[in-house]
């Protein structure tokens, strides 16, 4: 199976299921999940509560990816133009120098247990570390399944947090850490659970009230990273050589690394590509958010989530390193159809192969942003990719959104006006009469 299909873009979404058929182990079945009744309204209400319909958003596939070597074909599910061909563009661009490198080596998540301000920290702290042995035996068998799969509450660490908030009466809290291998799950319920288990005990043993019990979303244990190298022929541009295009990169990721405010941006545009990706495998997106801009902020200042440099031979060397906890089991994944053929199209099996994929793509996102910002500018590429919602908010249907959309872009006119006009044009042109001078 090759993720490289030339011209998946200009076919009907009919023929590009035939590809994916194809190439992946996708079946009848999957592809009927595709469709845009997939959800069936009974299944929704075991979903969430008060259900009264479903809303749907497209199905993108972000074609030729290779990632550790393997050919992926990766679905996004999203409403923004651009984002689903700037991945595209950027994996097959990179694909010529080998793909991604991509590893998600735990699948660790944190359990909090707060403990309300006591007298002596330390002695509290110092009591709870000496009791973790016990604690740990505590934990044994609270999710057996789990444990049968090598997961489990693995260790067990202990924090005194000070709260020192201007014009406030300081506090100190002890916090017991809960590290727990969530093996092929995203987590929360594990973790919640295991921390409402052993918060009894731990507040005999400090003899303190107990606060917060819950999973932390900064998942600091389970980084995924990825990496890519690129020579600079690949990067070159019609006026820019490709060793300025790397050069011009790297800077804007120094911009990036040192203000907030561009960071902000920067980072946004990378869970442009990692949020697509857990909607579409039915997992939490706002975790995931959560997580990556509380790590990006390690250090005290929020920063770029991502690295680039040029090494020595002139290549272009980029990274990406953040929390990504999801799961391919439980949850929503049991029960949505839709969801189900998605981890199948990629061809996954494990949480960490899909973190790892996900990894991927924000560094692939990340990569086609700034090389738009490097070179031509980031509207006028985001305008092209813009022009179908334009021709179809201005009535072009299936048969004529493409040429709108061409014309569109060849005029450098995005407006709806200008849609109108051209799909008024067109219609004289197949009544024989002339076209306006427009």
């Amino acid at each position: 199976m090759s993720s490289r299909i030339p011209g998946f873009y200009r076919l009907h979404p009919r023929d590009r299921l035939s590809q994916i058929e194809l190439r992946t182990g996708v079946n009848a079945v999957d592809l009927e999940a595709f469709s845009q009744d997939a959800l069936k309204l009974d299944v929704a209400d075991l979903m969430i509560e008060n259900v009264i319909g479903t809303f749907g958003l497209p199905i993108g596939i972000g074609v030729n990816f290779v990632i550790n070597g393997r050919e992926v074909m990766v679905p996004m599910v999203v409403e923004e133009p651009s984002v689903v061909a700037a991945v595209s563009n950027m994996a097959k661009l990179t694909r010529q120098c080998g793909g991604f490198t991509a590893t998600a080596e735990s699948s660790m998540m944190i359990g909090q247990i707060q403990l309300m301000p006591c007298g002596d920290s330390q002695a509290t702290a110092q009591a709870i570390r000496d009791a973790i042995p016990e604690l740990l035996k505590i934990g044994v068998g609270v999710h057996p399944r789990l444990e049968e799969r090598g997961g489990g509450l693995k260790e067990i660490e202990v924090r005194i947090v000070n709260y020192d908030e201007p014009g406030e009466s300081p506090e100190a809290w002890v916090v017991v850490h809960l590290i727990v291998d969530c093996v092929d799950a995203m987590g929360a319920n594990i973790v919640n659970t295991l921390a409402e288990r052993l918060a009894p005990y731990i507040q005999r043993i400090a003899g303190v009230r107990v606060g917060l019990k819950i999973l932390s979303n900064l998942a600091d244990k389970r980084i995924a990273t990825a990496s890519v190298k690129i020579t600079p022929n690949l990067l070159d541009q019609d006026e820019v050589e490709g060793g300025e295009v790397a050069r011009r990169i790297t800077s804007a990721y120094r911009f990036a690394w040192a203000d907030p405010y561009r960071a902000a941006t920067h980072n946004k545009g990378i869970m442009n590509g990692i949020d697509p990706v857990a909607i579409a495998t039915g997992n939490d997106w706002r975790a995931i958010e959560a997580g990556a801009h509380a790590f990006a902020s390690r250090d005290g200042q929020y920063r770029s989530l991502t690295t680039w440099k040029v090494d020595r031979d002139g290549a272009l060397c980029g990274s990406i390193g953040l929390p990504i906890q999801v799961g391919v089991v439980g949850g929503p994944i049991r029960v949505h159809p839709t969801v189900q053929s998605n981890i199948k199209l990629m061809g996954i099996s494990t949480a960490r192969e899909l973190a790892e994929i996900m990894a991927a793509v924000g560094l692939a996102q990340n990569l086609g942003a700034l090389k738009a910002l490097a070179t031509e500018g980031i509207q006028k590429g985001h305008m092209r990719m813009h022009a179908r919602s334009v021709a179809a908010t201005a009535g072009a249907t299936q048969k004529n959104v493409i040429e709108v959309a061409r014309l569109l872009c060849e005029s450098n006119d995005f407006s709806i006006s200008k849609a109108k006009a051209i799909l008024l044009d067109i219609e004289k042109a197949k009544s024989g009469t002339p076209a306006s001078s427009e």
